[in-house]
């Protein structure tokens, strides 16, 4: 059995789909808080397990002795290890096969405030004694082309990256490199270090949107401090701003480039350069 965790998510919702082109749909089953947001999914074979990452007790029976288990890291920042050490130790009670877990970008090395619970998590994962994979994953594309409209409407984007590299990929790429190691041979106990295949630079990705869009769209680099301030004045909370602009931050020393091609190579096919993604996101509008 394939268990995923958070599969009603972004992320999650790729990933099954991919499962389901490689196995039946009776070998999938999804962890989910609200279980109304799995309807399709159930719809078409999937069993539907109702779990709460805050109350242990209901993670009993969400996993059997020999399953395949993807632990995508929960969303709330600074209140993910417990969640994921209840996940861990569920599973391991279990006796499952194989714990993947969707990490960041060299985890045990990054600098990044973001990096501190996968680092905790990945390091609870180790000491659980369960075969594991750990799925490093850069930055998502879409965090840049899901802002595509404010950007085009105000012909501004900040950021406090300066010039440093991000090699993005999208969700539907880490996901298939997800189902390619759930559904593949020999990558117990590896780490992988995930990310599109070339980097680029915030001034070039505006100048690429510029471009495309035929709208004048400028770069604008701030302090850390004035761009979580910037953040929060559009209603980002002060605890997730100063998250963001910490890990412009690191993008500006290179935290979230990476030239392994570690991604392309799980997948099969290089990574889509981030100028389709901004081509795909004006076509959706």
């Amino acid at each position: 059995m394939f268990v995923v965790t958070g599969a009603t998510g972004k992320l999650g919702q790729f990933v099954i789909e991919g499962l389901l082109k490689k196995v039946p749909a009776s070998q999938v089953a999804v962890a989910v808080r609200n279980p109304d947001k799995a309807k399709d999914q159930a719809a078409r074979g999937v069993q539907v397990r109702k779990v709460d990452y805050d109350q242990p007790a209901t993670l009993s029976g969400v996993f059997g002795k020999g399953d395949t288990v993807l632990l995508i890291s929960a969303n709330e920042v600074g209140k993910r290890f417990p969640q994921h050490s209840a996940v861990i130790e569920a599973a391991k009670k279990a006796g499952v096969k194989l714990l993947a877990y969707t990490s960041i970008l060299r985890a045990d090395k990054s600098g990044l405030s973001l990096a501190g619970e996968h680092k905790a998590t990945e390091e609870a994962i180790r000491a659980s004694g369960i075969p594991y994979v750990f799925l490093r994953n850069g930055w998502y594309v879409e965090n840049y082309t899901e802002h595509i409209a404010p950007a085009l409407q105000y012909g501004v984007v900040q950021g406090s990256a300066k010039e440093g590299r991000v090699a993005t990929a999208t969700r539907q790429e880490y996901a298939d490199a997800a189902v390619a190691v759930l559904t593949g041979t020999g990558h117990e106990n590896q780490v992988y270090e995930l990310a599109g295949d070339v980097g680029f630079t915030l001034p070039e990705y505006v100048a690429e949107l510029s471009r495309q869009s035929g709208k004048p769209v400028k770069y604008v680099d701030l302090p850390v401090a004035e761009f979580s301030a910037a953040l929060q004045q559009v209603g980002v909370p002060k605890p997730f701003a100063d998250t963001l602009a910490d890990a412009d931050a690191g993008l500006s020393r290179g935290e979230l480039n990476d030239t392994s091609r570690t991604l392309s190579r799980l997948i099969g096919r290089p990574t889509a350069p981030f100028a389709n993604a901004i081509g795909a996101a004006l076509k959706q509008g």
